[in-house]
């Protein structure tokens, strides 16, 4: 996933993702795409209406996890778009999961170019609101995150 500002026909852009998460295989030795786990831009404004509230929505509850996040947002002086990387990490998720989470993470992000920012996030409660978000990307500057306002 890499974001692109070059312009592209409608069809190809319905077909970019928004948000992509990526687990470990079962035998834990690679890194996959989470099968169905993916916000493309396509979805927005049909099956998907808050794209920062749906991708929250999609990590699992006891597991780690990596994400990209297309995160679009104005600040106060113009908009932009920034892909953010995500490592899921719940409290509650097995220690063994978070050690080889964990140790994968820096494989995972030199495969992709453009990742403008790193989160860790270690339970809901870092997530739920936009505000934290919005401050990983250029604090008290942003003034709206994915179209709505801070």
């Amino acid at each position: 996933m890499k974001v692109r500002k070059a312009q592209a026909n409608e069809d190809e852009k319905r077909k970019r993702k928004k948000a992509i998460l990526f687990c470990m295989s079962k035998d834990l030795k690679n890194i996959v795409l989470d099968e169905g786990k993916e916000i493309l831009l396509g979805d927005l404004g049909t099956t998907v209406q808050d794209p920062y509230q749906h991708f929250v929505k999609m990590l699992p509850p006891n597991d780690c996890r990596y994400a990209l996040y297309d995160a679009t947002y104005e600040t106060k002086e113009t908009k932009k778009e920034d892909l953010v990387f995500i490592f899921w990490a719940p409290d509650n998720a097995p220690l063994k999961s978070k050690m080889i989470y964990a140790s994968s993470k820096d494989a995972i992000k030199r495969k992709f170019e453009g990742i403008k920012h790193e989160w860790q996030v270690n339970g809901l409660e870092d997530l739920k609101d936009r505000h934290t978000l919005a401050e990983k990307l250029g604090g008290s500057s942003v003034v709206s995150l994915e179209g709505s306002p801070i």
